[in-house]
């Protein structure tokens, strides 16, 4: 589909929040010095949090900036962002805030920018602050962050995000909150928290109003001479209010030295009386016009201006006639530095809302031309955000549908996922669902939130769509973006089926195509999870390998590609027996993961963690994980994963002999997979396969071979059909075992043969040893079988080989307890030293800025290496190390 009117082909690349968010407007005159109120704000630096509340006009921002001139000659650093309206969502509130903090050090956002705008879930916000926190905790420097115009945060959500950066905030961040309005729970409960603790300070009305002195300096300046009573009398009337003194101003101003009318001017109502009633009549026509005009805009620029109907002169001439207005003190705002060769303003609030009162009585015609002239003006110079806003207001649903179609795609391109939500959200939903690629562009953001629910209908709906695969050509007029796209998210969806052979047709359907690189990865990763399901495990590590490998020199936006190698490519390593090697990757890497990935990824790498753990022996820390795979898969009412986690646990508390509790398990995992009885080859049969394998475990462990074979035969032959050719394997196997039990010793050699083809074909390790504690002396026996293929003996044997090496070493007793430290790494030798000053593990995360279970893994590796059982010995046994050398 071709791009709307007025929107480029190629769509240059924008920053994700506008800089003039990041730096603090400025006034067309210096600032006037109000000493007394900087020097109080500045004795308050040293708080947790500042609040200046006070209505529009009220000289709020101003204050806050004279207050970061005096922090930055203090030697602090400060970060500003001027909130807007856009800001009350969370994703967008969450990449302003980061902005604005990367502004100041990239390393403070650098983490929490890899979760932002990529996870939906509750606990997401939350889980990107504390991120954050961590982050700020290990900066060396006072910090503090300055948010203006609070008042327009209302979504609950947004509300906790900041509530939460009050309360986790590290002793070096300082907050100051600029509002029109008390802020609303849950932010007010936490001011009031910290206010009782002194570590809050409260600025309002009567904190920002002039002192006499002050008003008459302030008129002083602006006017450069006026008589005493006159600054005294225009005092009284306006009480010291800002808005209501720069009003006078203006007026007196215009009047050339004429008089005044004496009416109090103290808030919105009466200045927006005052102002239409004596300031705007004699505005010069074509002001009054242009200014009327621009209250449509959030922003605006000379160029900007000269676009809009009934505009005579050119951007530069509007541009010199706005910077005049500003200078003469009409409520004109300039926002930050000039970028490149555009000044931009913004209308005080009192004056937009005066101008847009007569805007409102307009023609809707003469209305939506204005939006029309702005659509058209920001779309041709990139700004996609506001043209679509504006192309909405203007009533042209379809033109502001086509400005985010190709703006998505490029966005797609470059894991933009944030700026892609911003974008959807300004459209109402009919208009995506209209849409092919909008409808696959939702897709994308709700395979990646894990929303499980609304991914589930976007696949539906994309199903069901007249020009989808199987129902026409996928290649007659379709771009880059709408094959690679459509691949990945179908293939997503015959994966979630379990089509493999399917996933993988449509991927190399939109592999061809090179105007998605990013696309193009996560496509291969998918293809690899198709090969890994199948257990075909060679092949899917090598394609994860290298897909991590290329997504990790691609930086940030890739992340969501590189997470989702590294914990596929962490299963595979496991499979191959490389165990040591999985740990170390998903550890380090489940934290990011978890929120960022799609739920099959954070399945395969907390089963595979679990695994081995519980191979190392560490059973608490095996359990801990599959309590994390519930708790996951709860939240995202995924059954799928609750079922896998639940036979895991079963097949754990059958292992140790705890019976009773693998029942309880046993019966919970039944009552779950009732739902889907006589579901065959989808996610729902996933469900009932674990309770079959849990159910086959109990029946092997109580010795009732013939209920086990009557489970495994139906699911074997089911598997085989779907081509889930590494579960295959394992059940052949499991069947060997069950015949051995029954003595038939000829059924029991061929299931085990057909194991061990399969398994061999495929490179299956694990998979296999992980059946039975029994699958060790079964491959021992079968290769020294002088009648088996002597490939298979070979490969029986090195299963058996593999097996023994199982086993956690016990510590050597000759190597020395200097050689013992010797062998910690540095991180090691870090954590062991913070054991030794007895902080408990979550106070190490945060000095060391990781995560919990980060410093969980490299505890165990202290306790192994230095062959002790607990943090007591650990630090016990440094001391015995280091006693003769003190000494």
């Amino acid at each position: 589909m071709p791009p709307a009117a007025g929107v480029p082909d190629t769509l240059p690349h924008t920053p994700p929040v506008s800089p003039s968010k990041l730096t603090p407007p400025r006034s067309a005159r210096p600032l006037m010095r109000r000493d007394c109120l900087t020097a109080r704000l500045t004795e308050a630096r040293s708080l947790r949090c500042v609040t200046i509340h006070g209505p529009a006009g009220s000289a709020k921002t101003s204050s806050l900036v004279a207050w970061r001139q005096s922090l930055l000659a203090l030697d602090y650093d400060v970060a500003w962002l001027s909130l807007a309206a856009e800001d009350d969502d969370p994703a967008t509130f969450l990449e302003a805030l980061l902005a604005s903090l990367s502004a100041v050090d990239p390393a403070l956002a650098a983490n929490a920018q890899l979760l932002a705008g990529r996870d939906r879930t509750p606990g997401a916000a939350e889980h990107c602050v504390i991120t954050l926190v961590r982050a700020i905790a290990a900066y060396r420097r006072d910090l503090v962050l300055m948010l203006d115009d609070v008042h327009v945060l209302r979504d609950p959500r947004v509300l906790s995000t900041l509530r939460w950066l009050l309360d986790y905030a590290p002793s070096q961040l300082h907050i100051a909150l600029a509002s029109r309005r008390p802020l609303p729970e849950p932010v007010s409960l936490s001011l009031a928290r910290l206010a009782a603790r002194g570590m809050a300070a409260h600025f309002d009305l009567q904190d920002l109003r002039f002192s006499a002195e002050e008003s008459a300096r302030f008129l002083y300046d602006q006017l450069g001479a006026i008589a005493t009573h006159d600054a005294r009398r225009l005092h009284e009337l306006t009480d010291g209010w800002p808005a209501g003194l720069q009003l006078f101003t203006v007026d007196l101003r215009a009047k050339q030295g004429g008089s005044y009318v004496p009416v109090h001017v103290r808030d919105a109502e009466t200045f927006a009386s005052y102002f239409e009633r004596e300031v705007l009549v004699r505005l010069a026509p074509a002001d009054l016009h242009l200014l009327t005009s621009l209250s449509a805009c959030d922003r605006f620029c000379g160029a900007l201006g000269a676009t809009l109907p009934g505009a005579s002169d050119t951007g530069p001439e509007i541009a010199r006639r706005l910077a005049a207005l500003a200078l003469d003190g009409l409520f004109l705002v300039r926002l930050g530095d000039a970028a490149g060769e555009r000044t931009w303003y913004r209308l005080h609030p009192l004056l937009r809302q005066v101008l847009q009162t007569r805007a409102a009585a307009l023609p809707d015609d003469a209305r939506n031309a204005h939006h029309m002239a702005a659509w058209h003006w920001f779309a041709s110079h990139g700004l996609v955000e506001e043209a679509v806003g504006h192309a909405v207001r203007a009533g042209d649903t379809e033109a502001a549908a086509d400005m985010v179609e190709q703006a998505a795609i490029n966005r797609l391109k470059r894991g933009d996922l944030g700026q892609l939500a911003a974008l959807l959200r300004r459209l109402p939903a009919a208009a995506i669902a209209a849409r092919f690629r909008l409808e696959l562009a939702m897709a994308y953001l709700h395979m990646y939130a894990g929303d499980g629910d609304a991914l589930e209908a976007s696949l539906r709906r994309l199903d069901a769509w007249p020009e989808s695969p199987g129902t026409a050509d996928v290649s007659q007029g379709a771009d880059d973006f709408a094959l690679t796209a459509r691949a990945n998210i179908l293939s997503w969806m015959h994966i979630y089926r379990g089509e493999y052979g399917e996933a993988r047709q449509v991927i190399e359907d939109g592999a061809p195509c090179d105007g998605a690189p990013r696309g193009i990865l996560l496509g291969r990763c998918m293809g690899g999870m198709t090969h890994a399901a199948q257990g075909d495990v060679l092949l899917a590590e090598r394609i994860f390998r290298d897909v991590l490998a290329e997504s990790e020199q691609q930086g940030r936006t890739y992340v969501g590609v590189a997470s989702m190698a590294a914990a596929l490519l962490g299963e595979a390593q496991y499979e191959l027996n490389d165990v040591d090697a999985a740990a170390r990757m998903l550890a380090a890497r489940i934290d990011v993961l978890e929120r960022i990935s799609i739920p099959d990824t954070v399945l395969r790498a907390l089963q595979t963690l679990s695994c081995a753990e519980w191979l190392a022996g560490r059973r608490t820390e095996a359990f801990a994980c599959l309590d994390r795979l519930e708790r996951y898969a709860r939240r995202r009412r995924t059954n799928r994963l609750l079922a896998t986690a639940q036979w895991l646990r079963v097949r754990c508390y059958l292992e140790v002999g705890e019976v009773d509790a693998a029942a309880s398990v046993l019966r919970e995992l039944e009552g779950l997979a009732d739902q889907y009885r006589g579901a065959t080859r989808s996610t729902a049969w996933e469900v009932r396969v674990c309770a079959d394998l849990a159910a086959t475990a109990m029946h092997l462990h109580h010795n009732d071979f013939d209920a086990a074979l009557a489970r495994l035969a139906p699911l074997q032959e089911l598997s085989s059909a779907g081509g889930r050719w590494c579960r295959v394997a394992a059940l052949h196997l499991q069947m060997a075992i069950a015949e051995s039990g029954r003595r038939n010793s000829d059924r029991t050699r061929a299931h085990l043969v057909e194991a061990l083809r399969l398994g061999h074909r495929l490179g299956l390790v694990r998979s296999l040893l992980d059946v039975s504690p029994h699958a060790q002396a079964m491959m021992a026996d079968v290769a020294g079988d002088p009648s088996l293929d002597p490939v298979l003996g070979f490969y029986a044997q090195r299963l058996a080989n593999e097996a023994a090496l199982d086993a956690t070493p016990a510590p050597n007793p000759s190597l020395s307890q200097h050689a013992a430290l010797e062998a910690l790494s540095d991180r090691e030798n870090e954590v062991l030293m913070l054991l030794t000053q007895a902080m408990p593990n979550k106070k190490i995360a945060r000095v060391l800025n990781v995560s919990l279970d980060t410093v969980k893994y490299h505890l165990r590796n202290v306790y192994a290496k230095l062959g002790v059982g607990n943090r007591d010995e650990a630090v016990a046994r440094l001391r015995e190390t280091q006693a003769p050398r003190l000494g």
